[in-house]
């Protein structure tokens, strides 16, 4: 939970090193260089931003680097709202992103992810000032020729679908030559998520998986909630348990393990340093079928058109092979962004802004003694500050609530 805190602050202090580059003048560069690198740099501090904004709430910020003692203001959740939504604002401002990059800049900025980050930035906030806006945006990438949902929503997590037309922004990472290793982890190279959720002591490509650690398995329940007939379960859940391969069975292990960022066999061919550290799961951020969801989402909250929002929630119903639609309630929608999101990072906060993280979020009394045990509560919103961080800042920074 630190390395989050210290990741997101350094992704803030180098968005603001490219400004203090550009306004300290670079020989030869454009305006459209310059203009480029501001938007690029506006909505990466905000993505950061809103790591820190979504975990910790009330945070210190600051939009010039820091000079010795290294301390700056705490302010509160809102207050970085206002920061967030305006570094978006001005990066879309310029017009300086493409909408989609081209194949080889796959993984900078564009103007699409910077729409999809404002969304859900908007929506967590529930800024309903801004949501017509939002739902401008979301049109404006549905409308794009530039993205579409994928026929097939099971090749979507492999490697052939990375950025496929359905993605707006993924992390990339590669196996080929990765160097990340145990004593160099920021080294160019892979991901170690499939090592850390995949079965443990699994026999190395057995049905067409390794093995990894045994942490943060799917639970059997995830598997029930989905129909038969529905292309998601199988392409989300691995049922392990099913195969008839033995492999060490770790905590809270009911057979199942997520196939969308598990270990696939020759997932890390050709890396040159650790094994375990280094597979080519590019993360999906955000995808088309959000944008659509989300449309649905902000055209009933916003007393739009509900044939259309209807259409956009079940066409991400249809691409799953489900045939019967639905109308586009906030549960159903919610519902469907559980069933087409699940181990992508979005459920947790779903339910946080639409106020139902309390009566979803409630002991469970697995029959094998473990599960959850508390009901969420407000005081459960945010992480706690780290403690070091407190230390440091001589006095300047309050605790989180509770």
């Amino acid at each position: 939970i630190t390395g989050l805190w210290v990741e997101a602050y350094s992704g803030l202090k180098r968005c603001n090193d490219v400004f203090g580059y550009i306004n300290a003048g670079i020989d030869d560069a454009t305006e459209t260089d310059i203009n480029q690198w501001k938007a690029q740099c506006y909505v990466l501090r905000a993505f950061y931003s809103n790591w820190l904004w979504k975990f910790y709430g009330n945070v210190p910020y600051y939009q010039e680097n820091l000079t010795s003692p290294y301390i700056a203001d705490q302010i509160s959740a809102d207050e970085l709202y206002g920061y967030i939504i305006k570094d978006i604002e001005d990066a879309l401002a310029l017009k300086a992103l493409p909408f989609r990059a081209a194949d080889v800049d796959a993984g900078v900025i564009t103007t699409a992810m910077a729409y999809m980050l404002y969304a859900e930035v908007v929506m967590y906030q529930k800024d309903t000032a801004r949501y017509p806006t939002a739902l401008n945006y979301m049109k404006e990438i549905i409308n794009s020729p530039e993205y579409d949902l994928v026929a097939d929503y099971g090749k979507i997590f492999l490697e052939e679908g990375e950025w496929g037309i359905e993605s707006i922004y993924e992390i990339n990472y590669i196996s080929q030559n990765a160097i990340r290793s145990w004593g160099a982890p920021l080294n160019a190279g892979g991901t170690v998520l499939p090592t850390l959720i995949s079965p443990n002591n699994w026999p190395t490509g057995s049905e067409g998986h390794n093995g990894g650690w045994g942490f943060c398995p799917v639970r059997a329940t995830t598997y029930e909630m989905y129909s038969p007939d529905d292309a998601r379960r199988d392409a989300t859940c691995w049922n392990a348990g099913a195969t008839g391969v033995e492999y060490n069975k770790r905590y809270q292990d009911e057979g199942f393990f997520l196939e969308k960022y598990v270990a696939k066999a020759g997932g890390n061919d050709g890396q040159k340093a650790d094994a375990d550290l280094n597979y080519n799961n590019n993360w999906r951020v955000y995808r088309y079928s959000e944008t659509l969801l989300n449309a649905a989402e902000l055209l009933i909250a916003t007393g739009g058109s509900t044939s259309e929002a209807k259409g956009y929630l079940n066409q991400v119903r249809k691409r799953a092979g489900l045939q019967t639609e639905l109308e586009p309630t906030l549960d159903n929608i919610l519902q469907e962004r559980r069933l087409e999101f699940v181990g992508e990072g979005k459920r947790y906060w779903d339910l946080i802004r639409t106020d139902k993280a309390a009566t979803v979020l409630v002991p469970d009394n697995h029959p094998e003694g473990w599960g959850r045990t508390q009901t969420w509560s407000a005081n459960k919103k945010h992480l706690p500050i780290p403690q070091s961080e407190i230390d440091k800042a001589q006095g300047t920074i309050t605790q989180n609530p509770y």
